[in-house]
């Protein structure tokens, strides 16, 4: 008995933000059902993950666009070889499901085109992604640095002609812009620029915290971090340990707390963990990358129960998928 009640108390999941199809690309002997990264399918189970954004992963090189196009195949395969573990996330999903829904999402719009190529390269990629991954929840123009779309968070760029070519095309696409990677020009010029046109291209900062509570560029800033609340936006809470605090696994509580204090914030907060692969990442000084409270999937739902001192039941529904779900429900048409 106790251990249903248990079951019952388990909340599911959504997390807005991982990189695992990358892992796969860059791994040829890795698999999924591994447990050597953050997010693989035993993770997320255990976790209780109802849903799973998948992003595509690019640097700014020349084989940005390939590696984008490689990416999407890898997603329609997980969808066919592993039908057993995750199905397709789309409009009218359950994240009460015994698979985890699963969607795809562009993390840099480099994965579209190199920096050399036509820009309308860009949209004939985009639109052979789309057909390979189904649908992108959404798509961050940037990594850290900068590229043909703008400045990244590391830059200070704001948007470039073909950023605004790509909001354009966005438009009545139900696909979001991500404001985690940008600049915070490009940032302001992102908002500016979908408010000033009309674009009906929904916001988000898909794996971000509060740069009021840890200073990092990666991190937003409060006027960004309220705009895009006000756009009925959403903001996943990052777990990497250098955008919370290089020595404290509670400041978690501190983004979350610091994300309900903006109006109208306990609607927009949810998860954003950015798990990705750190077995082979050049910066050691970042060792280790997660808290162990942190470290993978099956983390989720001993975090809530630690926030469950400071937040509600509410609250924590809303953070863990109620806002996500409603986030989903108000653009996916």
């Amino acid at each position: 008995r106790k251990f249903i009640i248990e079951l019952m108390q388990r909340l599911p999941i959504i997390d807005l933000h991982c990189d695992l199809l990358v892992y796969l690309l860059m791994n040829k002997d890795a698999k999924p059902e591994g447990t050597a990264f953050g997010a693989g399918f035993p993770f997320l189970k255990a976790g209780n993950v109802g849903m799973q954004v998948m992003a595509i992963y690019t640097a700014v090189e020349e084989a940005s666009a390939k590696n984008g196009l490689a990416q999407a195949v890898i997603y329609k395969n997980l969808l066919k070889d592993y039908a057993a573990d995750v199905y397709q996330a789309d409009k009218g999903f359950s994240i009460i499901n015994d698979r985890i829904g699963i969607v795809a999402s562009l993390e840099s719009a480099s994965g579209l085109c190199n920096e050399e190529e036509p820009l309308e390269n860009a949209f004939k990629n985009l639109e052979t992604i789309l057909s390979n991954v189904g649908r992108l929840i959404y798509i961050s123009f940037t990594h850290h640095t900068e590229n043909r779309f703008g400045g990244g968070n590391y830059a200070e760029t704001g948007l470039k002609p073909d950023g605004e070519a790509l909001l354009d095309y966005m438009h009545n696409r139900e696909i979001a812009v991500d404001l985690s990677h940008t600049s915070d020009a490009l940032a302001h010029d992102i908002l500016d620029y979908t408010y000033k046109k009309g674009l009906n291209v929904p916001v988000l900062a898909s794996h971000s915290n509060f740069r009021d509570v840890w200073d990092h560029p990666r991190n937003l800033t409060r006027e960004n971090a309220q705009e895009i609340v006000n756009r009925k936006g959403l903001i996943g809470m990052n777990f990497l340990r250098a955008f919370l605090n290089n020595d404290k696994p509670e400041a978690l509580l501190d983004h979350v707390k610091y994300g309900l204090g903006l109006s109208g914030g306990e609607n927009a907060l949810a998860f954003g963990a950015d798990f990705f692969y750190t077995g082979d990442f050049p910066d050691p000084a970042r060792d280790p990358y997660y808290f162990p409270q942190h470290e993978n999937a099956t983390k989720y739902q001993a975090i809530l129960e630690e926030l469950s001192q400071d937040l509600s039941a509410e609250q924590r529904a809303g953070l863990a998928h109620k806002n996500a779900e409603r986030f989903i429900a108000s653009n996916w048409k």
